[in-house]
């Protein structure tokens, strides 16, 4: 198993920190309600429910929860309906996505909730990738 590291994972995790504030942004600017973003922001981490069922499943669940895939395909939606509740969704859905990954929570592998795309999480932090060309260059 690999995942990024260095100055790409960094990269990575400033554009979870874009997709944050710029979904911030656009949910202030249809004028949302906030008290609604507050309820709905961690609704995606009842995917976590998967993992009841074991690492595999809980991992799919979470992949398509926390996926930009998913969020986008919601705000097409949204956008071609012209649907401002699904509109709204959406960007509390990007900002939550947004969200784990500026503090590093990533994509899960199968083999359990601590293995992410952007490195082990939790009490196995000190698990290393064989990755070692992970800086980007240039």
């Amino acid at each position: 198993m690999s995942f990024v590291t260095g100055k790409l994972k960094l990269i990575l995790r400033l554009e979870g920190l874009c997709i944050f504030l710029i979904s911030l942004s656009f949910f202030n600017q249809l004028d949302g309600d906030w008290a609604f973003f507050a309820w709905l922001f961690l609704l995606p981490d009842l995917a976590f429910l998967g993992y009841l069922a074991g690492p595999k499943v809980g991992a799919i669940a979470y992949n398509i929860t926390h996926s930009i895939i998913s969020s986008a395909i919601a705000l097409a939606i949204g956008i071609i309906s012209q649907s401002d509740l699904v509109v709204s969704l959406s960007l509390i859905w990007f900002a939550h996505i947004g969200f784990d990954r500026a503090l590093g929570y990533g994509l899960k592998y199968s083999t359990g909730f601590s293995d992410t795309h952007l490195g082990r999480i939790g009490k196995h932090k000190s698990f290393k990738s064989n990755n070692q060309s992970s800086d980007i260059v240039g």
